[in-house]
């Protein structure tokens, strides 16, 4: 299987890699109403593009710098919660951290627990200098997140290929 990625761990969670045997779960959480609002539609209509999305977009960046999106996975019993990962995206400085949870899983603080321990290794594990965040001026508990992990709202932007105004926010690890 070639190299070995890390995993993560809080007190709740393990955070690993996604992966191709994430395919169903990434299917479930990319066309979820609230996925499709704030991220956008990634036109993942099927188990076999959730694979071919996770090969073409998460994979190649993980080989490249070592993270990824990795798949959110509550101890107690295995299940699936969301993703959050740190992502090397056309047309911002830095790196950007995200995350997103299907559903019946938000608002119990596992966005929270793994942005959080994201931002950690971020700067701990790959020595990331400049982290950035983006969402929508609709996507307020995204906004409050963000803050309460210590990003700072920045400024207004559009990223390339997409005409919607973001949020972008940043971490300055100093």
């Amino acid at each position: 299987m070639g190299i070995k990625y890390k995993s993560f761990e809080t007190e709740r969670l393990i955070i690993k890699p996604t992966n191709e045997d994430d395919s169903l779960f990434i299917y479930e959480l990319l066309n979820t109403p609230k996925w499709i609002t704030n991220i956008g539609d990634r036109n993942v209509n099927s188990i076999e593009d959730a694979a071919n999305y996770i090969k073409k977009k998460m994979t190649p960046q993980l080989e490249k710098l070592g993270f990824s999106n990795y798949t959110v996975i509550r101890k107690s019993d295995g299940v699936k919660l969301g993703t959050c990962g740190l992502y090397d995206r056309d047309g911002l400085d830095g790196i950007d951290i995200g995350f997103a949870f299907l559903p019946q899983f938000e608002k119990k603080g596992y966005a929270f627990e793994s942005a959080n321990k994201i931002l950690e290794v971020a700067i701990s594990d790959f020595k990331i200098v400049e982290i950035s965040a983006i969402t929508t001026k609709e996507n307020i508990a995204s906004q409050k997140l963000l803050n309460k992990i210590g990003l700072k709202f920045e400024r207004i932007i559009k990223i390339p290929n997409d005409n919607a105004e973001l949020l972008l926010y940043k971490f300055e690890n100093s």
